[in-house]
């Protein structure tokens, strides 16, 4: 299969999200856990008939409720048949203790009664402020408003209401018509909505993340699908080097696409286009979430090839994205290349300095370690743009990567200052 034909005919859905792919359908309503009655705070993403599901979730041992009881409710496996995926926004349900796991089963088996499946069948995932108690209640008031409110056009809804000090919802979709013969015919579509703009350097997935497909796929090599993607998209976003406790990534595959087809199997051809679909769609998320990074003016790409390692690559690049003193200098539109130096130097890369260089902006700023002089007029006509590239060859080996990050200004201390107020 020639996977650059099958990149150009991947499509874009317009206004695509969460239930471009048929056979879901979601809800955001208001269920109280936010003041402001007019902010939607609970999000329903549901099947329409049970079906295979993967999960990744954080790896931070303070982690919360809710990943706790969606890990029991694929079976500790990560995989797994779910008939929905429900999202609270504004309480974390984390350093709850006993009283916030059994709030999170609870909730749980609200939705599952409401719809008709079992309570295993159902995944939770909150979001919000860390260690404050949270109730029942407003899943009771909110869990039959939202199972009413369950449409084909409630995606944006859905991704509106995870929100928490995001400025925007973020929804992207695809769709492509396989070649491979087993579903020749067959058109596939891959969509999700995503939430994260604070406490971001996801160590598994994303911060909350809903992914939905109409392929057909068996729970085992979906789980497989998703860790392969997610390692090079969500897991290469760092917004300000911290992990949440709350990280949540869903994949669910209804099938609908293709009724009574035999499960996609891995290796295949339609595995590859899957795949690669999975990829673009991840891959505009993850970017979303690093240009709406907390305060952020910039999208920050940060290129790092020639490294002895994939674990150089990826130390590097994460060093440099992570560099306070770097973002700020971006913030600042200063085109100080020497604190990208500094922190490649600082990563634990191996590599020698004397056969780096570094581009900034698409400018030539080092060469073999030394300094290249370079026009700072047009330094700062280049940081008018939207997105920020770096690119760094540390001269070492073939192995290469690419970190997702935004700058660093003082609306970041303004909002993590006042988070809880």
């Amino acid at each position: 299969m020639d996977m650059e034909q099958f990149d150009a005919a991947i499509r874009a859905v317009p206004q695509g999200g969460v239930t471009s792919a048929r056979g879901f359908r979601a809800a955001g309503v208001h269920a109280g856990f936010r003041k402001n009655p007019e902010r939607l705070d609970l999000a329903l993403v549901a099947a329409d008939e049970p079906c295979p599901t993967a999960a990744v979730f954080t790896t931070n041992r303070f982690c919360a409720a809710p990943v706790l009881i969606s890990r029991d409710h694929l079976g500790g496996r990560g995989s797994g048949i779910a008939r929905a995926i429900m999202v609270n926004s504004g309480n974390a349900n984390a350093a709850t203790g006993d009283q916030g796991r059994a709030v999170a089963q609870e909730s749980a088996e609200i939705a599952a009664q409401i719809l008709g499946c079992d309570t295993n069948q159902v995944l939770v995932a909150s979001t919000g402020v860390i260690g404050q108690p949270l109730s029942t209640d407003p899943f009771e008031a909110g869990v039959p408003i939202a199972v009413d409110a369950l449409a084909r056009d409630g995606g944006h809804d859905a991704a509106c209401a995870i929100m928490t000090t995001d400025t925007h919802p973020k929804e992207y979709a695809v769709s492509y018509e396989t070649q491979a013969l087993e579903y020749l015919g067959c058109t596939f579509t891959v969509g999700g909505c995503v939430k994260g703009s604070g406490m971001i350097m996801p160590n598994m997935a994303t911060m909350i993340s809903i992914i939905t497909t109409d392929a057909p796929v068996a729970p085992a090599t979906l789980g497989s699908l998703l860790t392969s993607v997610v390692g090079k998209t969500f897991n290469k976003v760092t917004v300000d080097s911290d992990t949440s406790t709350n990280d949540t990534c869903v994949l669910m595959a209804s099938g609908a696409a293709a009724p009574g087809a035999e499960p996609i199997e891995e290796g295949s051809d339609a595995y590859r286009e899957l795949e690669q679909a999975l990829f673009v769609v991840c891959e505009a998320l993850a970017r979303a979430i690093a240009s709406d990074g907390e305060g952020a003016s910039k999208l920050v790409t940060v290129n790092v090839s020639g490294a002895a390692s994939d674990a150089d690559a990826d130390a590097a690049a994460r060093a440099v994205a992570n560099s306070p003193l770097v973002k700020c200098a971006i913030a600042g539109r200063d085109c100080n290349w020497g604190r990208i130096a500094a922190a490649l130097g600082k990563s634990g890369a191996e590599f020698d300095e004397r056969r780096t260089s570094i581009d900034f902006m698409g400018i030539p700023v080092c060469r073999d370690g030394l300094a290249v002089p370079f026009d700072e007029d047009e330094a700062l006509r280049r940081f008018e743009a939207p997105e920020i590239v770096i690119s760094c060859d540390l001269g070492a080996g073939a192995s290469a990567t690419t970190i997702w990050s935004c700058d660093l200004t003082h609306d970041y201390i303004s909002i993590n200052a006042d988070y809880r107020s």
